[in-house]
């Protein structure tokens, strides 16, 4: 029975060990957030100036950043020490959704208060898009972690 507890942090410890920077993760989200933003400024014949980039950008780079925050309490909340560790926001759930979630809501609230436009479709749009994006990739993520975890004690 005694050997149960080292296996088990020797499992937390190789996850924590896999789990991606904190500001990798970020700027992963940050790159699929200006994508997304990329993709639908050229499709609307927007232009890419960087003044314009960075006025369609901004809500959405504020909603993720409410989403990280939120996630954050929420995990130190759930842990069991005081100032847990926790937080991995390469997550699919709950820290991917929460900030994916943030991501849009936070900013069709900004884009609405600003004038910036909220049209029943390009909240549809940007909440499937930023979802594919913004989960997308921590699902791949995920996937080749735990191929590389089972390869490697398989071998």
């Amino acid at each position: 029975m005694s050997s149960s507890p080292v296996v088990a942090g020797t499992d937390a410890r190789a996850a924590r060990g896999r789990a991606l920077p904190m500001p990798v993760t970020a700027l992963i989200d940050l790159a699929a957030i200006t994508v997304f933003v990329l993709i639908g400024r050229s499709s609307h014949d927007e232009g890419l100036t960087v003044i314009g980039v960075l006025q369609t950008l901004w809500p959405f780079a504020v909603g993720a950043a409410a989403g990280w925050s939120i996630a954050y309490v929420f995990s130190h909340v759930r842990s069991s020490e005081w100032f847990g560790h926790d937080f991995r926001p390469e997550r699919l759930a709950p820290s991917g959704v929460m900030i994916w979630f943030c991501a849009v809501a936070v900013a069709m609230i900004l884009r609405y208060l600003l004038h910036q436009g909220v049209a029943p479709s390009f909240v549809i749009v940007a909440t499937i898009t930023l979802g594919v994006f913004l989960l997308g990739w921590r699902a791949t993520y995920g996937v080749v972690v735990r191929r590389r975890s089972t390869s490697s004690r398989a071998g």
